[in-house]
């Protein structure tokens, strides 16, 4: 049970950075006291609370790769979908590759 809900919250983190980094990109060049900056601020914040919940029970080396890793491909689906940024074909290969990655780190900690 406790295992489900740091891995909730490692969830919840990558979902906050992606979320943040959306909202700075839609922020960027309207004056740092735009709505979206002060969002994705608010977002890095609550995020930074939840990462350090998740490092009390998971170790860095496996905690860092996997949150920063899955918020890089989470970002970059954000950026196709919500922000209509062209995603070129060795963009997506290379978040295949750091899927795999990042499932050969998280595995072989078991």
């Amino acid at each position: 049970m406790v295992q489900i809900l740091f891995g909730v919250l490692m969830l919840l983190t990558i979902a906050l950075n992606t979320v943040a980094q959306t909202l700075l990109k839609l922020g960027s060049g309207q004056g740092l006291l735009s709505f979206y900056l002060l969002g994705g601020i608010a977002a890095y914040g609550v995020s930074t609370i939840f990462y350090i919940l998740v490092l009390s029970k998971f170790d860095l080396s496996i905690a860092y790769p996997v949150v920063i890793g899955l918020t890089v491909v989470a970002t970059t689906v954000s950026g196709a979908m919500l922000l209509r940024e062209k995603v070129q074909l060795t963009q997506w290969v290379g978040i295949g590759l750091m899927l795999s990655g990042i499932f050969a780190i998280a595995l072989g900690k078991r």
